[in-house]
């Protein structure tokens, strides 16, 4: 039996022959419809799955019944979102990956903050700096407010984000230089302690009225507090700046110090070695106070996700606090309009949120974006944080 078009010249039909052509021409048909629904079925949404809701190049997923959850996962956020700035066109994102089994149990996170910076891609939880000190230089205080303007400082830093950041040198003529930048004016203030000092000095009494710290330059503007003029905080010390200065004693290489603690002891912490009552000459150390910078913070929020549960953690931050929750507009955006009774800033830097104490609701985004790449969450559930 011949299909048509390929019976020889002449060659006619039978009446079974032409039923039977008819019902392999129904069959043939039959079956392309039943494969176009399947490759259907097996398509990823593409504004969705594979690009996301403003066409972020998210993680594309196959899953299959066998394998469940089980796959990496890709989310983002990024600066400019809320005003329709693209992912491609965004100076600034945040990166989640996510690991997870067939039952949605998070088995390794990596959370990224990339900055462009000259055209190219830079992880702010680097890490990396450099430090130069000029011992010839007495500090002088910025003007704060809107007139502001950096005063003079000893050090030259070269690092991709100062949040939390410290550093110290000492001369071989004794003299010690000592950096930390505030996480509540987030300005670096710096101590100039001349050969001879008494290093049992309490902390208390290096306040910025008696002009022992000092505020040299802003590091941020975007600060918790912001003074207009320095009056307003002349008796206060590095650890009496705001209420919520604890952030620097409770964790990280400060913790434990408080106002009684003595000068050798802080200088000690921040790794210069004594000989006697006289600080040892050390060319320059730095790091990150309390919970480690942007490096310290993600390492926190990883470590809290891994072993957790995805189907029962679809934010890092609980939109259901009340302060929260009203800051969300009906684009489902986040700290982007003033409402009364509600924060713009999703942060508990005493019990930390998803075990980190910046701001969340940035981050919280990212993940909840990789949740929408594996299934668990729809982008319309995504709360967009303010970047």
């Amino acid at each position: 039996m011949r299909a048509r078009g390929l019976l020889p010249p002449g060659s006619r039909r039978s009446g079974m022959e032409e039923k039977l052509m008819k019902t392999l021409v129904r069959l043939l048909i039959l079956s392309a419809l039943v494969a176009g629904i399947v490759a259907c079925a097996n398509t990823p949404d593409q504004g969705t799955a594979a690009q996301g809701s403003e066409g972020a190049p998210l993680a594309e997923v196959e899953q299959s019944a066998a394998a469940g959850y089980a796959g990496t996962y890709i989310g983002y956020a990024w600066r400019g979102e809320a005003k329709g700035t693209s992912l491609a066109e965004a100076p600034e994102r945040i990166e989640t990956i996510l690991t997870l089994d067939r039952d949605a149990v998070i088995t390794d996170a990596r959370l990224l903050f990339w900055k462009k910076v000259d055209g190219h891609w830079i992880p702010r939880q680097s890490g990396n700096a450099k430090v130069e000190v000029d011992f010839s230089v007495t500090p002088t205080a910025a003007v704060p407010g809107e007139g502001y303007k950096k005063g003079n400082s000893m050090f030259r830093v070269d690092t991709i984000d100062m949040m939390s950041f410290y550093a110290t040198a000492v001369s071989e003529a004794g003299v010690a230089a000592v950096l930390v930048v505030d996480p509540i004016t987030r300005y670096q203030f710096e101590m100039k302690l001349p050969t001879g000092f008494d290093y049992s000095t309490p902390i208390k009494n290096m306040t910025i009225g008696a002009g022992a710290l000092v505020p040299t330059v802003r590091a941020s503007s975007s600060g918790l507090l912001r003074p207009k003029d320095w009056a307003e905080l002349q008796d206060n010390h590095l650890f009496d700046i705001h209420p919520y200065s604890y952030v620097l004693t409770r964790n990280g290489v400060l913790r434990g110090l408080d106002e009684d603690s003595t000068m050798r002891e802080f200088l000690e912490r921040l790794g210069v070695e004594f000989d006697g009552g006289n600080p040892k000459a050390l060319k320059e150390k730095h790091g990150f106070t309390s919970m480690g910078g942007w490096a310290g913070n993600y390492r926190a929020i990883e470590q809290f996700l891994i072993g957790k549960s995805a189907l029962e953690l679809p934010s890092l931050v609980d939109w259901s606090v009340p302060r929260w929750a009203g800051g969300i507009n009906a684009n489902n955006h986040f700290g982007v309009e003033a409402v009364s009774g509600a924060t713009r800033t999703a942060q508990n830097s005493y019990d930390t949120i998803s075990g980190a104490t910046v701001r969340m609701s940035r981050e919280s985004t990212s993940y909840q974006r990789a949740l929408v790449q594996a299934g668990i969450l729809s982008e319309r559930e995504v709360v967009k944080g303010r970047f």
